[in-house]
């Protein structure tokens, strides 16, 4: 699914969150998935994007620079693929 900066975000309940040096595992106890967000900006953007109205406020919210805003938007399209974070 491809995202837009108006998409309305969550995690999806099922995913844990596990902080490691280079970023956090994201495991999905649903279909067994285990993802590495490899950056600590990712790991807050996907941690609270679903306390925010849309992806542009979560990014906003946590400091992502403007113009890494389109490698986010494909790096959480892809983890809608994974199950990891769900359109609310």
């Amino acid at each position: 699914m491809t995202l837009t900066l108006e998409s309305a975000c969550e995690m999806h309940p099922q995913v844990a969150l596990r902080p490691e040096p280079f970023g956090a595992l994201a495991y999905h106890y649903g279909n067994r998935r285990l993802v590495f967000l490899r950056h600590p900006d990712m790991v807050k953007v996907v941690s609270t994007i679903g306390q925010h109205s849309s992806i542009r406020d979560a990014l906003h919210a946590t400091g992502v620079d403007q113009a890494r805003w389109p490698a986010f938007i494909s790096a959480l399209s892809s983890l809608t693929t994974s199950e990891i974070i769900r359109v609310r």
